[in-house]
């Protein structure tokens, strides 16, 4: 948490005609005081962050285990895995503990480099032994200030997407000023700097701006490679597949028969995508999930019904939309059938709860699986709140945007119409260039890609961060395409003049109120969690195992990490035994079942206990009794199956300290926040006692 504070002083030419006559061997040849803009821009968005990361914590005058408790959740746990690394003797030491791990997980040695998404901690630690800037830079800083500088890459990204779709150097301005004034929507790296999006978007917004390139010029083999690094993003994320799934089914769009330019370029990027796939499977020491997922059986089943499904370009108008529907048909069964084929060979289950919560989120059962319970009670994981158009409409983004989409959109129809009216396949070509209505590849992928990433918004609030980046550049080159321009008025002044009265206004109006956000001062303060892993460090044995809850476990692993934790993001199972402490069960069923796993110690958080942040129903103990069958607290109805506990509510008793709960566990730290109690070890009846 944080708290105010105080403290004391502390001319050229227009580069369209470059673009307009891409070469293949190039990307773009733009002049060096253009690309400068964009660099600078995407600095200044660097600069921007790291400034409200430290202006909100003070970050370079709290303690060392304040920062590194900073990292709240899961990102306290990735970070500890870079700490070990720096940590081990040598690199080889350092990667084989990580493959041969057993502090995460009691009882067990796991491969983190195969369960988690870790490989970017990796390299950073490698990179830091080896540049030998020990003596100028703290670990923690050289981890953080790298997060930041990827937000470069990003507004660089989105700078050249736009520069590309509009051939104009004032799109790609507009873009980056647009993602920095919108950075509540566009990004929250400031406060979640661990996060694997925060690795991977940038990333994502990287190989946006290789397709739209690739999409446009006729590219070389070796330059398709390289403008195509998808294999980098994947590591960078732990649900990157269902990003490629929704990525595929865009380019899936454009393999069809209303296709806006030959389906051999898309045919490439499904390739490129297996490739990718197969790489990051042998890389994550061939993780089955990988060879399970969705995307790889929807490539798979687009490819082998594309080369067996001839003559889709022929016939009527009837009979092409039906050899569409029959095609788009084939190809998805044929994928749900490879994929439940897969999973049923390969054993998978470990995602069952995210398919659950989908399955529940739009409406087609109720679910009681605790781990699909826990995301549909996650504001984040909910519509996307209405403010969010009032937020990107006060920045001038909204309007453009919608405009340019709607225009667009509709074009796009019309062409699809249009190539699907068209009889016969030689007559088409043929009429190529006398068609009424057209669009550019690059364009159609583009927009494909904002609608779907924008219906995948609206629909989860999380996944906003995918799309209104992209958003940010889309609307740009609206404002300064000729494409767009070209359908209201020919008038290249208009074209020019709207991006600088923009740009004039966003600077009048909004450059005070940045001025006035990074000049604001905390500082981080929380003095229980504090107490609590001071305590840790202190008075506990080191290879003490501790069970609590995961954002608990995470962030103190990240201080702690020679002592061993229950923390079990991959195992929903074990994870739900673990939080019956917070059940209506007895103390002899929670002392057997943490017992079972190996615990030595429990942390009870008030915070989850008497939980009030969220309504009834999706508070976790309500979550715990649904699952276990039991009747939630507090007024308000109960399905008629669920059943009265016979037990109170364990993590409330046992501070009575009356039997059986102080027969079995003894507390041993208390402040505000937490209470940590010791499992006493039961003596084991001998043969005598148990036999009759």
């Amino acid at each position: 948490m944080t708290a105010p504070r105080q403290r004391k002083g502390s001319k050229g030419k227009d580069p369209g005609s470059n673009i307009q006559n891409l070469k293949p061997d190039c990307i773009a040849e733009p002049r060096q005081r253009f690309a400068t803009v964009g660099i600078s821009l995407g600095l200044l968005c660097c600069i921007y962050v790291s400034t409200l990361h430290e202006n909100d914590l003070w970050f370079s005058n709290i303690k060392e285990v304040e920062r590194e408790i900073s990292f709240r959740t899961e990102c306290g746990l990735y970070y500890s895995y870079y700490k070990q690394m720096l940590k081990a003797p040598s690199i080889q030491q350092g990667l084989y503990e990580l493959i041969h791990d057993n502090t995460t997980e009691s009882k067990r040695t796991i491969n983190i480099l195969q369960r988690m998404n870790i490989y970017q901690e990796v390299f950073l630690s490698i990179l830091y032994r080896i540049l030998h800037i020990q003596t100028y830079l703290e670990p923690i800083y050289f981890y953080i200030y790298t997060v930041f500088a990827l937000q470069t890459v990003y507004v660089i990204a989105l700078f050249i997407t736009s520069w590309l779709l509009s051939d104009s150097w004032l799109a790609g301005a507009l873009s980056g000023v647009w993602y920095i004034l919108n950075r509540v929507d566009t990004t929250r790296v400031e406060f979640t700097i661990s996060l694997r999006e925060n690795w991977s978007i940038p990333f994502f917004a990287l190989q946006v701006a290789a397709i739209t390139c690739y999409l446009r010029p006729q590219l070389k083999p070796i330059q398709q490679v390289i403008l195509y690094p998808d294999q980098i993003r994947c590591l960078f994320r732990n649900h990157f597949r269902f990003r490629l799934v929704m990525k595929s089914l865009i380019l899936f769009l454009q393999i069809t028969p209303p296709a806006i330019k030959e389906s051999i370029c898309v045919v490439s990027l499904y390739l490129m995508q297996v490739f990718s796939l197969l790489l990051v499977w042998l890389l994550q020491f061939c993780n089955s999930m990988i060879l399970g997922s969705l995307v790889l059986s929807f490539i798979v089943s687009a490819l082998f019904i594309k080369h067996f499904q001839t003559g889709l370009k022929t016939g009527g108008f009837v009979i092409r939309v039906g050899k569409l529907a029959l095609h788009t048909l084939l190809v998805l069964t044929l994928t749900f059938t490879i994929n439940y084929s897969a999973k049923t060979i390969l054993q998978l289950k470990s995602d069952e709860h995210i398919f659950k919560f989908i399955k529940a989120k739009f409406g087609f059962g109720a679910t009681r699986d605790f781990d699909a319970s826990l995301y549909l009670c996650e504001e984040a994981f909910g519509l996307l709140p209405l403010d969010t158009f009032e937020r990107l409409a006060g920045t001038v983004l909204l309007y453009p945007y919608l405009c340019t989409l709607s225009v667009l959109f509709i074009l796009l129809l019309l062409v699809a119409l249009s190539n699907l009216s068209t009889n016969g396949l030689g007559q088409a070509c043929r009429e190529r260039e006398d068609r009424t209505f057209s669009m550019r590849p690059d364009v159609a992928y583009n927009l494909l890609h904002t609608v779907f990433f924008g219906l995948l918004s609206f629909s989860t609030m999380r996944m906003k961060y995918l799309w209104t980046g992209h958003m940010c550049a889309f609307a740009a080159f609206g404002v300064c395409g000729k494409e767009v321009w070209s359908l209201y008025l020919r008038m290249r002044l208009i074209r020019y003049s709207v991006p600088i009265v923009i740009l004039a206004f966003l600077y009048y109006k909004f450059w005070p109120r940045l001025m006035e956000e990074i000049s604001e001062l905390r500082e981080f303060y929380d003095p229980d969690t504090v107490e609590l892993m001071e305590w840790i460090r202190l008075k506990t044995p080191k290879r003490a195992v501790f069970a609590g809850s995961m954002q608990l476990l995470a962030g103190i692993n990240s201080k702690l990490p020679h002592l061993i934790f229950i923390f079990l993001p991959s195992l929903p199972f074990c994870s739900l035994q673990v939080y019956q402490i917070y059940a209506r069960q007895s103390a002899e069923e929670v002392h057997k079942v943490l017992s079972s796993v190996g615990a030595d110690y429990i942390v009870l958080e008030d915070s989850i206990c008497y939980e009030r942040r969220h309504s009834r129903g999706c508070r976790l103990r309500d979550l715990l009794d649904l699952a276990n069958g039991h009747i939630m607290d507090g007024p308000g109805e109960n399905e008629p199956d669920l059943i009265s506990a016979s037990h109170p509510r364990f993590c409330e008793a046992i501070k009575t300290d009356m039997p059986p709960y102080s027969t079995l566990f003894t507390r041993v730290f208390k402040n505000k926040t937490f209470n940590v109690y010791k499992l006493k070890k039961l003596k084991k009846k001998n043969k005598a006692e148990n036999s009759p």
